[in-house]
């Protein structure tokens, strides 16, 4: 064996995410934006869902039940809270529904620079807010991925995040082989993309 490839989720991280910020626009509070989109998570299994669900209960706020609701995989969610159309997840999925990003670019760029996972959150066909959530690094991480360098193995970290927070969690771990924007489905294949490559 000479490369090794970890996922970052639960593997180089400790797969329990948090909220730490939560962004708003078009005359939405932070509480509002929280309450939908916690709301909306509560019928998702995603561990960065849940983390969304986790806070809102902190606040106290009250969530509902969506009318409808369908979890589009890699990109986000898509559901119906009081009457409202609500998308919830990454830049794919705001641009598949014709959505204009540009102007909250610099929001997200800062959030991912941070390592800082962002999720966007359109309500009625409008970016309404922004929620970024962060994966703390297991304690043992830099030292096992140091070890494994120093015995001259490649280490590769491998994720659906997008590049920027990718490198930035790899970053603190002194990884710089990094597969980003890898769907699920997709990760198999990368490896055996690898492997092609002549790497065992």
């Amino acid at each position: 064996t000479d490369t090794i490839i970890f996922d970052k989720t639960g593997t180089i991280t400790k797969g329990e995410p948090e909220v730490t910020d939560v962004l708003s626009y078009n005359n939405y509070e932070n509480n509002e934006i929280l309450r939908l989109a916690a709301s909306v998570e509560k019928a998702s299994e995603h561990p960065l869902g849940q983390s969304i669900v986790k806070k809102g209960e902190e606040e106290l706020l009250k969530l509902v039940a969506p009318e409808s609701f369908g979890a589009i995989p890699g990109k986000g969610l898509k559901a119906t809270i009081e009457g409202k159309e609500i998308l919830i997840g990454n830049r794919k999925l705001m641009m598949e529904n014709n959505m204009d990003i540009k102007d909250k670019e610099s929001d997200l760029s800062r959030l991912e620079e941070e390592g800082k996972t962002a999720m966007l959150i359109a309500i009625d066909g409008k970016i309404s807010g922004i929620i970024a959530v962060a994966d703390k690094i297991k304690e043992t991480s830099l030292e096992a991925i140091n070890k494994l360098q120093s015995m001259g193995l490649d280490v590769y970290m491998i994720t659906g995040d997008n590049e920027r927070t990718a490198m930035a969690i790899a970053k603190q771990v002194g990884i710089t082989h990094v597969l980003a924007d890898v769907l699920p489905e997709n990760k198999a294949s990368k490896v055996e993309e690898l492997k092609s490559q002549g790497k065992h």
